[in-house]
């Protein structure tokens, strides 16, 4: 199958009206990331629908991605738009062909509506990041406890661009 890549996924936003854009910036070896889908208005700033911020290391795991958030009205395929850029700009920009994250536990019902939803993209557990001392650290990068999660990009990418 092929896949979009990012001056594709720009389209196929501004035929929907919609703005899609990224703000990369590089301090030593990570690259930071924010992706961005908005409605331009007139004569007023673009309202924004949602956002994905992350940041990558130069290897070929080095994906990790934290906030994803959706908002407002007329928001029917945002995601997939988020995700998709997100995962095309990872294999134009850089080394990275999996992706990390992390499946926040703040309610059991919410967690389990996050990692169905990150499994639809492809994601797979690999352990839970809770209390011990060795989680210390992952806590303090994604700010919770919950499920690690990989996913493959390359897949990724494919499996939203069919919701697209």
């Amino acid at each position: 199958m092929s896949v979009p890549g990012l001056a594709e996924l720009e389209q196929r936003a501004a035929a929907r009206e919609l703005l899609l854009r990224l703000q990369v910036k590089q301090a030593l070896s990570v690259t930071t990331l924010r992706v961005v889908v908005a409605r331009p208005r007139e004569g007023q700033p673009p309202l924004l629908l949602g956002e994905l911020k992350g940041w990558a290391l130069p290897l070929p795991a080095g994906l990790q991605l934290d906030t994803m958030r959706v908002q407002g009205k007329d928001t029917q395929g945002v995601g997939a738009l988020i995700w998709a850029a997100t995962f095309a700009w990872a294999l134009e920009a850089t080394p990275c062909r999996s992706a990390r994250l992390l499946a926040i536990r703040d309610n059991d019902q919410q967690h389990r509506r996050l990692v169905r939803y990150f499994r639809q993209l492809g994601f797979e557990p690999i352990r839970e990041v809770g209390a011990a001392p060795m989680d210390l650290p992952l806590r303090l990068v994604w700010g919770g406890a919950g499920l690690l999660m990989r996913g493959d990009i390359r897949a990724g990418l494919e499996r939203v661009s069919r919701r697209l």
